[in-house]
């Protein structure tokens, strides 16, 4: 009797700690309103608990930071990043890349934009940039690839300039409401990307009409899917069959992934995708460093020399 007991006992705990182990959350950044990405999101999220038999719950914050630092203190175990969050993540927060979307039409990539009002005088970045004492800017969210680190570089480091001072007012916001705030003449100028764009054109079509692109960076590699390392392997073996089949043949699947982002599905990817995020990373640094009037030469010197042993360790 004392013996069923306890294996009763023990059979318990087991199925305790397994029930626990279940529990997931799946971290969306905040690009847009919240209500919109659950609404992308949700069908995706219910399907991978049905076939995965995880228990697997959206986790939403309002800024970038939020889901990446949800992962680094285990309160988010997989996620949609986009490709500078996804660094941070796998930098900090103990992530590794393990898929990447792909588009439906075969493209390999999206594109950061700067944009202003239809009705807007300006036309060119160089519109942009030399009337930028006048201007309202929107920017990105700081961990955002296409709303800050692309237009970080090619827009500003490049051009030796400081976002953040050459403006008369900066602020910074996702996608959408920059782009609203761009609509509604709220703000002058603001970075977007093509991805979201397409979806203001869905959602808002009116406001859509009212938004003109000024300057449209290289191709971006699409996002990444990013999960905790310390996940067990079951489970993460779990996760990587779902993304790796989602969508390959089911008419409805289809339809879901093409409603989150004109996906038609995911491929393997690992963390090697970072790689040019984190070069184009180090170069904007580095452009700054050079571009910096207050530094020494002997700290400017330093710091660039540290900058060159990251990109040489990089290849």
């Amino acid at each position: 009797m004392i013996k069923k007991l306890i294996a009763a006992t023990v059979l318990g705990l087991g199925l305790a700690g397994a029930s626990l182990a279940q529990d997931i959350n799946f971290g969306i950044i905040s690009t847009e309103a919240t209500q919109n990405l659950k609404g992308d999101w949700q069908p995706l999220i219910d399907d991978m608990s049905r076939q995965t038999g995880l228990k697997v719950t959206a986790f939403f914050a309002p800024d970038y930071a939020g889901i990446i630092e949800g992962m680094r203190f285990n309160k988010v175990h997989i996620g949609w990043f986009g490709n500078k969050s996804a660094m941070e993540a796998v930098d900090r927060a103990g992530g590794e890349v393990f898929a990447q979307m792909v588009n439906a039409d075969g493209t390999q990539g999206y594109y950061s934009h700067l944009i202003v009002n239809r009705e807007s005088p300006l036309n060119t970045l160089d519109d942009v940039l030399k009337n930028a004492r006048n201007l309202s800017f929107g920017n990105g969210d700081p961990n955002s690839t296409s709303g800050y680190l692309v237009p970080g570089f090619y827009v500003f480091a490049q051009n030796k300039l400081d976002a953040k001072s050459i403006f008369k007012v900066t602020r910074s916001a996702n996608h959408e409401t920059n782009a609203l705030a761009v609509a509604n003449k709220q703000v002058d100028v603001a970075t977007n990307n093509s991805e979201n764009l397409e979806k203001v054109k869905e959602r808002f079509p009116e406001k859509f009409k009212d938004i003109k692109i000024v300057w449209t960076s290289p191709l971006i590699p699409l996002d990444p899917l990013v999960m905790r390392k310390d996940l067990p392997e079951a489970t993460k073996a779990k996760l990587r069959n779902f993304f790796y089949n989602y969508a390959k043949s089911d008419p409805r699947e289809k339809e879901i992934v093409m409603k989150i982002s004109k996906l038609s599905g995911f491929k393997e990817s690992s963390d090697k995708q970072l790689l040019p995020i984190r070069q184009l990373d180090l170069f904007g640094q580095r452009t700054k460093i050079e571009a910096d009037t207050v530094l020494s030469d002997a700290d400017k010197k330093v710091k660039l020399a540290d900058i060159e042993k990251k990109l040489s360790a990089l290849n």
